[in-house]
């Protein structure tokens, strides 16, 4: 799941509605400030009864878990496992959940499953575009529901 700007009040919503055995492993990506600690794994953890953790490299990723992409760092996932990188700063819009959709378009093929939640900027269309093109599954939060409703809108047309 992706999201920015009024990100982490979506992700929150929807935590506190899943139950804690969906059968499904969930990884949260969100554009955070690349010199700042994320406590996002930690606000998280209280909202669920499923185990939530931040994203280390080679972690496998398992049913009813929940990972979080950690500050200034962009994360893929093959066989299962995921694999963290540092991020490119290259002073452009980052593409984090991009990325990530993407190598998950590849890893899971028709069991994908992508969502796009509130921000802005255009952010994981193209990796929702993947995940269809490979069988897979996509959702996006209604925009008029979003606090912010820029990659919502933008990843409707995907």
């Amino acid at each position: 799941m992706g999201a920015s700007a009024g990100g982490v009040e979506a992700f929150a919503e929807l935590l506190r509605a899943l139950p804690p055995d969906t059968g499904m492993a969930f990884v949260l990506l969100s554009h955070l400030s690349p010199t700042h600690p994320s406590e996002l794994s930690r606000i998280f953890a209280r909202l669920t009864a499923m185990p939530v953790r931040d994203a280390v490299d080679g972690a496998a990723v398992e049913a009813n878990g929940v990972w979080v992409l950690p500050a200034n760092r962009s994360l893929t996932i093959a066989g299962g496992r995921l694999h963290l990188a540092s991020r490119d700063g290259g002073g452009r819009h980052p593409t984090t959940i991009d990325q990530f959709f993407q190598s998950l378009a590849v890893d899971l093929g028709a069991r994908a499953l992508g969502v796009i939640l509130s921000g802005t900027g255009s952010d994981g269309t193209a990796g929702l575009q993947a995940i269809k093109a490979h069988g897979g599954t996509t959702y996006v939060q209604d925009p008029v529901l979003a606090a912010f409703d820029g990659m919502p809108r933008s990843a409707e047309r995907a």
